[in-house]
């Protein structure tokens, strides 16, 4: 079974979890919303390619860590598209879930996401239990404070951030959640794995950096130009574009550098270039090496 075709069946039967017909109708329909369609995936991908490079002995397990951190980006897409915060109206090119179904229920749908996705984690973990309390510590560091994508959104209300505490927290976080919790999920000592993962998730976010600034909304399907309209740290904006795709390529290059003994390791350093040549512009990219 291919990648997507694994994370779109973990996501269904998680959001199985969270349907009943004695439940709250509006808040399910807001949830499946959220995650259906999705976007690239591209953190759960990363999650079940690490798996598969240690091994992916509990596929199931793989496949809830994968749906678990899915889950989690989808919440932190809602709570981030708030009035409060983004005050975006579309995502993915469609309405934003405030925009449909209105703030209050955006505020719980993420809040939602975030119990969903322990929930999903729990209910696969009984088929390998001793790894669980690992993957459930892995996944609540990336979601909470100090240093998960909570305290990274927590960056944007203080009034001075460091662009490297900021980067880290609101997007390495869930990255290094996807390259731990899939060797963990595999029964590999998840704590070499972080480091890949943080690399992989600074080049995104200074991809995402370039592309605020570059972008069309068209091509993103969201608003473009939103951190220098609020006042947040861009690399684009600190660095000029070419230092900062020189930067991305660095990480990219250190993030292969990165990758811990593994019998797959071949495929998961492939698995990583192929990403990175997608993450730019097409007028900016240049061939991986």
């Amino acid at each position: 079974m291919d990648s997507m075709t694994r994370i779109e069946r973990s996501l269904s039967q998680a959001l199985t979890l969270a349907k009943s017909p004695d439940g709250p109708p509006k808040l399910y329909a807001a949830m499946r919303y959220t995650v259906f369609p999705g976007g690239q995936r591209i953190r759960p991908r990363l999650c079940l390619a690490v798996a598969r490079a240690c091994g992916d002995d509990q596929p199931a397990l793989a496949g809830a860590v994968a749906a678990a951190i899915e889950l989690l980006h989808c919440a932190s897409l809602v709570h981030d598209d708030l009035p409060c915060f983004d005050d975006a109206a579309t995502r993915r090119g469609r309405p934003s879930v405030h925009k449909a179904f209105g703030e209050q229920i955006a505020v719980l749908t993420g809040d939602a996401l975030i119990v969903l996705a322990f929930e999903a984690l729990a209910h696969a973990g009984s088929a390998a239990p001793l790894r669980l309390p690992s993957m459930v510590g892995i996944i609540a560091r990336s979601v909470g404070a100090p240093r998960g994508i909570t305290a990274g959104q927590a960056w944007e209300c203080e009034p001075e951030i460091s662009l490297s505490q900021y980067q880290c927290a609101k997007t390495g976080a869930l990255f290094a959640a996807a390259t731990a919790g899939g060797a963990a999920a595999a029964g590999y000592d998840s704590g070499p794995w972080h480091l890949l993962g943080e690399r992989i998730g600074e080049a995104y976010q200074i991809a995402d950096d370039i592309r605020d600034v570059v972008a069309s909304p068209g091509e993103l399907g969201k608003p473009t130009g939103r951190d220098q309209a609020l006042g947040r740290p861009n690399a684009v904006n600190r660095l000029g574009v070419g230092s900062a795709v020189a930067r991305l390529e660095d990480l990219v290059r250190s993030a292969i550098a990165a990758i811990p003994p593994c019998p797959g390791a071949a495929d998961l350093r492939a698995h990583i270039l192929a990403e990175a040549s997608r993450l730019l512009p097409r007028e900016l990219a240049r061939p991986a090496a």
